[in-house]
C-alpha cells in the first residue's frame, strides 16, 4: 500500500520560514510528478507548487520568490521550502504525487496526503 505522509507544518511568526516535507511509501518505484496545495478555511484548495518528472517547477503567483519545492529520488520525497512567511500563508497544506508503484506488475497511481496544518502569525 502507496502512503504520502507529510510533515514539518507548525506554527510560525509571519517573516520565517518552514519546510514541508512529502514522504512516499510502499512498494515505490518513483514519484513521477508532484505538487504542493493548500486551503485555508473557507477557501478552495490551490496548487502553490508544482515539480515535474524531469524537475521543472512552477509556483503560483502568491508565492513566487518565497516558496520552492524540490525532491530527493533517492528518498522518494518532495519538500516545500517556505520563506518569509504571510500570515496569509496560513493554511492546510496538502502533498498530491503521482506514483509508479510495485503490486505484482507495476502501476501508476495519483495520491494526497493527510495534510499539515501551517499557521503564519501577524
Amino acid at each position: 500500500q502507496v502512503q504520502l505522509v507529510e510533515s514539518g507544518g507548525g506554527l510560525v511568526q509571519a517573516g520565517g520560514s518552514l519546510r514541508l516535507s512529502c514522504a512516499a511509501s510502499g512498494s515505490i518505484f518513483s514519484i513521477v510528478a508532484a505538487g504542493w496545495y493548500r486551503q485555508a478555511p473557507g477557501k478552495q484548495r490551490e496548487l502553490v507548487a508544482a515539480i515535474t518528472a524531469g524537475g521543472r517547477t512552477n509556483n503560483a503567483d502568491s508565492v513566487k520568490g518565497r516558496f520552492t519545492i524540490s525532491r530527493d529520488n533517492a528518498k522518494n520525497t518532495v519538500y516545500l521550502q517556505m520563506n518569509s512567511l504571510k500570515p496569509e500563508d496560513t493554511a492546510v497544506y496538502y502533498c498530491n504525487a503521482g506514483v509508479t508503484y510495485y503490486s505484482n506488475s507495476r502501476y501508476y497511481a495519483n495520491y494526497w496526503g493527510q495534510g499539515t496544518q501551517v499557521t503564519v502569525s501577524s
